[in-house]
Order: structure tokens, then C-alpha cells, then sequence
């Protein structure tokens, strides 16, 4: 792999300077908005990933700073591993259903959540939950960015100690200083001229990633029992919570904190899912969420308590504490690790998905070089070191997006798998015709709305306590429902969407009475031994009854 250079760079960057982008429309329509390259169920040939890929997957994007930072903001609420370790395990366990059910849509019909989620929303419906999930991702990327610059001090105070004495001319109340800034900066140029290069280049970097950073992980984990012999307090001790909240509540804002982690991905799972050469089948891939990520969690648990036996304070945010580490070779190969880590992560689950999906909302103008850059922007406009100013603020963040992702998915999971039995038309999911199969009513699907909302709203009042804080913001008694806000959300949406599809106004005729499907690598050369003539349209084959 290797770094684009100034030529190249230019070469890529000239014919972006054009208002409008080329684009072409693909084999499933002659509208580019609705079929292009991007959006097209993948070819046979690129249908390759089996489970053993799915789980190496799993191992490289769990083994992150998300995970460490999020599961140490769990222990901030004042538990030890005795009650956070069964949180992390029960909430990727919940998460992976969610996930998996979502991952089959996407390995079934060979296509990415922007298109899937056409069946449930309508086809101008589905933008606005492209949207939800695209702030998503460009949220986590900007927040990973302050941790990378951290990591990235981390380095170069190893190598320059110096460099710790950096002159500092911001203010107190800015949520970083000029170091961290500069740092910032530094990392956001690398990881950008990286994000704008093809994903398919990029394949030693994710490869140096599996090799190098779960070591990482097994050092730091022994390194903290050694140090502590045995865990320290954090893991031993009793639990004492932090938070006026009771026990009951507090375990379930720690779970939902656990779940939003991966709440995006439990929507988003179609844009690897549809990979699979074998529809994601074994009930395997159900297991690696739970396992991977409890197991990857011991880590930031047993750092967590490290720094406290040692230094005698809580610290949830890992560059702080491999700073204090006395060994700069230590410190350095440490932070590099992670650094690596993080790159990976923001390119496979931030900048990569986030372009792929607006670069589907106006194609004509926005492609995935453009949308790199425009998540590129946003991690500085937005100021996210401000939001990870301290663990209550990225407590907040997973616990407030989590309020919009739980009626997502339950609406996307209980259309697909309830009222359509699975059974979807994938030539008409490019079809943006009024009158079309999924067009519904103005291109939108107002049950899918008004379920997501009913499901939504409850959780606002909470959301505005978290936000604002207990002693600003009154609301009663109804910031409980906020404690389990994913899973109030994905509940009641689903339950509303089932019975108004059911016994209100069932979207009949959108029903297919068989399912589609496009070409799969498992299907080539079969003899389905169907009756009716087959009919090649758009890629796919239907019968002629369909047509």
C-alpha cells in the first residue's frame, strides 16, 4: 500500500471539480438515483465471503477504541467487571440478533441497507433513514478522530517527551488543547488521504490491523492482571454507583450504552451481509458478536482498573492512560496500535458506508470521493472533542442516538421478516415510477413513519434530561423509559408497524407472492426445476408471471 502523492492526488482530485459528477445509470433501471454500480445487488463473482471471513470481520472491527471507550463509560456508572462484563455480554447478545436478522436480508438479496430499506420506507422514504444512519456514522468517524489524535500524542510525546510541554493557547473551556489539536489535525490529513483511496487498495492496511492489534489487546489485558495481581478493585471490589439512579436503572442505561455501540450496524449489516456466498447461513455468525465482543471488552475492564489501582482515579479514556505509561517504547508501540486500529475502523464502518450512502441520495452530484469529503469536514465543524469531553458526554451520545435506531431496525426487521415473509420484488426496489410496487403513497410508506415515531417520541423527554441534566430538565418519571431506549424503541415500533400493516391498512400491493431474487453464486448452473419459463430482466431472473 502506498501513499497517494501529489500527482495522483491531483489526478483523482480534477474531474471532481465539476458541479455535477459522471455517472451511469445500472442494469436495473434507467434511473442512476435508484440503480447505479454502487447500489446494484453484487455480482456473482464478488459474492465470496464465507463465515470464517464474517468472524475475522467481526474480530477487526470489535478489537477498536469504540469498544474500549464505550464498555469503560459503562464501569463509569460505578460497576465492576462482576456486573459490566454480563452487561457487555447480554447487550451484544440482543444487539446480534438484530444484527444477524439484518445481515440475512442483505446476504438473501445481494444488496446494501440503502436499498433494503426501500421496502420499508418507499423509495424517497428510505432518505431519511439513509440520513439517521449516515449521522450516525459521521458522528462515530469525528469522535474517532479526537481519539486518534490522542493516540497519535501518545507517540510523539514517546519519542520528543518534550513535545508534553507543548504551549497551550486555547482556552480551559475549549475541550482540547493546542497539542491535542495539532495532533488532531495531523491524523485527520492521514486518515482522510486515506478514506479517498479505493477500499480494495486498502487491503494490506486492514491486513496489518488483524495481525498487529489483537496482540495489543492480549499484552494490555496481561499487563493490567499482572500489575494488579489478580484485577484490582474495579474487578474484585464491591459496586458503587455513581449515579442517582438504582441499581435496576443503572444496569439498564449500562446495556443500552453497550447495544447503541452497534445499534447502526444492527441496520446497516446488508452492506457486509451482502457479500455472503451462502446467505450468512449457520447459526454461527449469531454467536460472534456476543463472544468476540465480551471477550475483546476484559481488556478496557482490566485497564480501567489498572489505572485506578495505580494511579488512584478513574479513567475511561485509554490515550490518558497509556500517557502515564513509564515505558515510551511501551507508550509508542501501544498508541501506534491503536492508531492502526482506529484507521481501519473509520474507513470500513464510518467514511466507506457514510459515502456509499449519500453518494445514492443524489448521484448526479455527490459520488464516494465527494462524500469522504464532506465527512472529512464535518469532523472538524462539528467540534466532537467536545462531545468526549468527559465519559457522561460519550454516555449521552451512544444513549441519544440509540433513541433513533431501535424503531429503525424494529420497522426494517418486522416488514421483512413478518408481514412480507421475507418475500421481496428486487427489480422493483429500482423501480421510482408513482404507482410502483414500493412506491406507496408519494414515493413514502407512512406506516413505516408513523411507527418509527411512535416509537421515538416516548423517549424524548429523557433525551432532553440527559442532555440538559436532572437539575435543569423536569420530566417526571418518564426519563425511565430513556434507561432502555433501543429497546423500548425497537419494541414498540415493531408492535405498532405489525398491527397497523396488519389490521389497519396492510400495504397489499406491495406483497410479491414469491420472492425475486438476483443472480447467487450457489444458483449458477442449477436446475431449479421450476415449471414456468424463467425471463432474464435487469440481471435477475423472474418468472413470466412476474413481469
Amino acid at each position: 500500500m502506498k501513499f497517494p502523492t501529489p500527482s495522483s492526488l491531483a489526478q483523482r482530485v480534477r474531474p471532481h471539480l465539476h458541479r455535477k459528477v459522471r455517472f451511469e445509470a445500472g442494469k436495473y433501471g434507467d434511473d442512476p438515483r435508484w440503480s447505479n454500480k454502487d447500489l446494484d445487488p453484487v455480482p456473482i463473482e464478488l459474492q465470496t465471503w464465507g463465515g470464517i471471513d464474517y468472524w475475522a470481520y467481526w474480530c477487526s472491527d470489535m478489537l477498536a477504541p469504540p469498544l474500549a471507550a464505550t464498555v469503560s463509560t459503562v464501569m463509569s456508572l460505578g460497576f465492576t467487571a462482576r456486573e459490566t462484563i454480563p452487561i457487555v455480554f447480554f447487550g451484544f447478545m440482543i444487539c446480534s440478533v438484530v444484527v444477524t436478522l439484518t445481515g440475512k436480508m442483505g446476504a438473501r438479496y445481494h444488496v446494501a441497507y440503502p436499498v433494503i430499506v426501500r421496502a420499508s420506507f418507499g423509495m424517497f422514504g428510505s432518505y431519511p433513514a439513509i440520513c439517521i444512519r449516515a449521522f450516525v456514522a459521521m458522528m462515530w468517524t469525528a469522535i474517532l478522530c479526537v481519539q486518534a489524535g490522542g493516540f497519535l500524542q501518545n507517540c510523539i510525546t514517546a519519542i520528543w517527551p518534550s513535545f508534553k510541554n507543548f504551549p497551550n493557547h486555547l482556552s480551559p473551556n475549549a475541550g482540547i488543547d493546542s497539542a491535542g489539536l495539532l495532533c488532531f489535525f495531523l491524523y485527520w490529513i492521514v486518515q482522510t488521504l486515506l478514506s479517498i483511496m479505493p477500499i480494495k487498495k486498502l487491503r494490506l492496511l486492514f491486513l496489518a490491523k488483524a495481525i498487529i492489534v489483537p496482540p495489543t489487546f492480549v499484552a494490555l489485558f496481561l499487563w493490567a492482571v499482572i500489575v494488579t495481581h489478580g484485577g484490582g478493585e474495579l474487578v474484585t471490589g464491591k459496586m458503587e454507583l455513581k449515579t442517582p439512579m438504582n441499581t435496576a436503572y443503572s444496569a439498564l442505561t449500562g446495556l443500552n450504552v453497550i447495544i447503541g455501540l452497534f445499534s447502526s450496524m444492527a441496520v446497516n449489516m446488508p452492506d457486509f451481509g451482502r457479500f455472503s456466498r451462502n446467505h450468512l447461513s449457520g447459526g454461527h455468525q449469531y454467536l460472534a458478536l456476543p463472544i468476540i465482543g465480551t471477550l475483546g471488552a476484559l481488556t478496557p475492564i482490566f485497564v480501567t482498573s489498572a489505572h485506578s489501582h495505580i494511579w488512584g482515579t478513574f479513567e475511561w479514556y485509554m490515550p490518558a492512560v497509556i500517557a502515564k505509561f513509564d515505558s515510551r517504547p511501551a507508550k509508542f508501540f501501544t498508541a501506534a496500535s491503536f492508531i492502526l486500529a482506529t484507521i481501519g475502523n473509520q474507513i470500513a464502518a464510518g467514511s466507506f458506508p457514510f459515502s456509499n450512502d449519500i453518494s445514492g441520495l443524489a448521484p448526479q452530484y455527490i459520488n464516494i470521493f465527494r462524500g469522504t469529503i464532506i465527512m472529512s469536514i464535518f469532523c472538524v465543524v462539528s467540534t466532537p472533542w467536545n462531545i468526549i469531553r468527559n465519559a457522561s458526554g460519550l454516555l449521552s451520545f451512544l444513549s441519544g442516538y440509540s433513541c433513533l435506531m431501535g424503531p429503525l431496525a424494529g420497522v426494517i426487521v418486522t416488514d421483512f421478516y413478518i408481514i412480507r415473509k421475507g418475500k421481496l420484488d428486487i427489480t422493483s426496489l429500482y423501480d421510482g415510477k408513482p404507482g410502483a410496487r414500493y412506491w406507496y403513497t408519494g414515493g413514502m410508506n407512512f406506516r413505516a413513519f408513523f411507527s418509527f415515531v411512535l416509537g421515538f417520541t416516548p423517549t424524548l423527554p429523557g433525551f432532553a434530561r440527559a442532555i440538559g441534566g436532572p437539575m435543569k430538565v423536569h420530566v417526571g418519571g418518564a426519563w425511565k423509559i430513556y434507561t432502555f431506549a433501543w429497546l423500548f424503541g425497537f419494541t414498540f415500533a415493531s408492535l405498532a408497524y405489525y398491527v397497523i400493516c396488519t389490521y389497519v391498512s396492510p400495504p397489499i400491493d406491495s406483497f410479491v407472492d414469491e420472492a425475486v431474487l438476483p443472480p447467487h453464486v450457489g444458483d449458477v448452473g442449477s436446475d431449479t426445476g421450476s415449471a414456468e419459463a424463467d425471463v432474464e430482466k435487469g440481471g435477475v431472473k423472474v418468472s413470466e408471471a412476474d413481469i
